[in-house]
C-alpha cells in the first residue's frame, strides 16, 4: 500500500475572493523554480521550512508538512460557502507543480468530493506532469509574466518557451484559463508587453478572463523577516490612475475578456 502523499505549504487562506470564482480556500505551496524580481512571497521560494524574525523579535515559521488527507478534511469544512457562491479551492504557491504528487492527490481528492478545483501556475512544468492533472482541474489561473526571451530570463531566472508551450497545451485540451498578468512599473508597463497580452487573449479560445495584477508592496516585510535583500525596494506602487491607463491601452489593442 502506497503511503499517503504529504506536501509542504506555507499558508491556507479561507474566505478568499481573489483567486478564482466565488468564495474559495487558497492553499499556498512552498517551493518555486522561478525567482521573479517583483515577487511578494519570498517565503515561497525554498522547498523547505524556514524561520524568520518579525519586527518585534518574534520567530516566524514558514512551512508546514501536511498530509493530503488532513488538508482535504480542512478544505471540506467550507463546502457550504463553496456551494452557495460557486466557489471552491485554489491551489497556489510558490508553484504547485513543484510538488506534483501532492498536487495530484489534492486535485483528485477535491474532485471526488465534488469541489471546484483551480490551480494557479507559472506554467513552468513538464508537459507530462501537467497532462496528469487535466481531468482533475476545473480552471487554470495561468501567470503571464513577461514578453521577450531575454527579459523573461533576466526577470524570472527561467526560459519562457516551456511556459508558452504549456499555455498552448491547456488551450488545445479545452481547459478553462484565466490569464493573470502582473504589471510592475519599470518592467511590464510597456507597449510590446501590452500588445502581446492582447494578442494572447485573441489567440487562445479557452482564455475566458484576463486579469491585470498591479504591483503592491505588501511583501516587503517578509524580506526583512527572512533577512534577504528586497529587489523591489525602489519599485513604486502604481496609482489607480496608472492601472486604469494600462487597462485602457489593452482595450484599445483589442484585448478580450479583460477584467474590469
Amino acid at each position: 500500500m502506497n503511503p499517503e502523499p504529504t506536501g509542504l505549504i506555507f499558508d491556507v487562506q479561507r474566505g478568499s475572493m481573489q483567486d478564482g470564482p466565488g468564495i474559495r480556500t487558497t492553499v499556498f505551496f512552498k517551493g518555486c523554480p522561478l525567482r521573479c524580481l517583483w515577487c511578494h512571497n519570498p517565503e515561497s521560494h525554498r522547498a523547505q521550512p524556514e524561520t524568520g524574525v518579525d519586527e518585534k523579535g518574534r520567530r516566524v515559521r514558514y512551512g508546514e508538512v501536511i498530509s493530503a488527507g488532513k488538508l482535504l478534511k480542512q478544505m471540506e469544512e467550507d463546502r457550504v460557502f463553496y456551494e452557495v457562491s460557486g466557489g471552491g479551492v485554489t491551489l497556489s504557491g510558490g508553484e504547485p507543480f513543484f510538488q506534483p504528487e501532492f498536487l495530484l492527490a489534492l486535485c483528485r481528492g477535491l474532485k471526488e468530493r465534488g469541489i471546484c478545483v483551480c490551480v494557479e501556475t507559472s506554467g513552468y512544468v513538464k508537459p507530462q506532469i501537467l497532462r496528469r492533472t487535466l481531468p482533475w482541474v476545473d480552471l487554470f489561473l495561468f501567470d503571464y509574466k513577461e514578453t521577450g526571451r531575454e527579459r523573461f530570463v533576466r526577470e524570472t531566472g527561467v526560459f519562457p518557451e516551456p511556459i508558452l508551450d504549456n499555455l498552448a497545451l491547456l488551450d488545445s485540451a479545452g481547459k478553462r484559463i484565466w490569464l493573470r498578468c502582473p504589471i510592475v512599473p519599470g518592467y511590464q508597463d510597456r507597449e510590446e508587453h501590452f500588445r502581446r497580452i492582447a494578442a494572447l487573449s485573441r489567440q487562445y479560445t479557452c482564455i475566458e478572463r484576463v486579469e491585470i495584477l498591479p504591483f503592491h508592496s505588501l511583501g516587503r516585510h517578509k524580506y526583512r523577516q527572512l533577512n534577504r535583500p528586497d529587489p523591489t525596494k525602489q519599485t513604486p506602487v502604481p496609482t489607480q490612475e496608472e492601472t486604469e491607463g494600462w487597462k485602457e491601452r489593452l482595450r484599445a489593442l483589442g484585448c478580450r475578456h479583460l477584467q474590469e
